[in-house]
């Protein structure tokens, strides 16, 4: 994750670095290791099993990596909770705000 300057706050956005990392090692899963599996009579049952492998492990990792981004779910905070961390981060909200 990087946080990068949004406005005055800071925001949280996508690296590509993992996302490299990531298709690099389970290409090399899927794409190379099918090549270097031995003879035999299972070899066509073992390549077929290192591809699904990768295919999957890297498609599941990237659904869960990408819901980082937007997370459909967030924090159930009371009205309490949340004029205590604005006070505390210095931004008042002035609706709220009791005189």
């Amino acid at each position: 994750m990087v946080l990068c300057c949004k406005g005055q706050g800071w925001s949280m956005g996508a690296s590509a670095v993992p996302v490299i990392i990531f298709t690099i090692l389970w290409g090399v899963v899927g794409i190379v290791l099918p090549f270097v599996v031995p003879k035999g009579p299972n070899r066509g049952i073992l390549q077929v099993i290192l591809i699904l492998t990768a295919s999957t492990c890297w498609l599941f990792w990237l659904c869960c990596y990408m819901a980082q981004m937007n997370p459909l779910i967030g924090p159930k905070l009371s009205n309490g909770t949340v004029m205590m961390i604005a006070e505390q981060w210095g931004n008042k909200i002035p609706d709220l705000v009791k005189p």
